[in-house]
């Protein structure tokens, strides 16, 4: 399992499933997802992320976020493109 994240300014900090969970849970919320719906969403790109993770000592938190939104363009389009809008705005700030 990756023990360290690389951060997009080069820090490191340690994996945290649960802040990937978070980051799923709320693109599902502003996506108007229902929470059983949710749950779903979340075991399961975890799942994938937890796999990938699993096969390096670092991971880099663009290689987190590409394979979540893979797996939620292939799972729930709607979550996806809820946080591509989430990313976007936060650019243009």
């Amino acid at each position: 399992m990756a023990n360290f994240v690389i951060k997009n300014d080069g820090s490191k900090e340690a994996f945290d499933a649960e802040k990937v969970k978070n980051s799923i849970r709320k693109a599902a919320g502003e996506a108007g997802v229902t929470e059983d719906r949710v749950n779903e969403i979340v075991e399961q790109v975890t799942t994938s992320v937890s796999e990938l993770a699993n096969q390096k000592e670092e991971i880099t938190a663009g290689e987190i976020k590409a394979k979540v939104l893979s797996e939620l363009d292939i799972v729930e389009p709607s979550v996806s493109e809820a946080w591509r809008k989430y990313e976007q705005t936060k650019a243009n700030l």
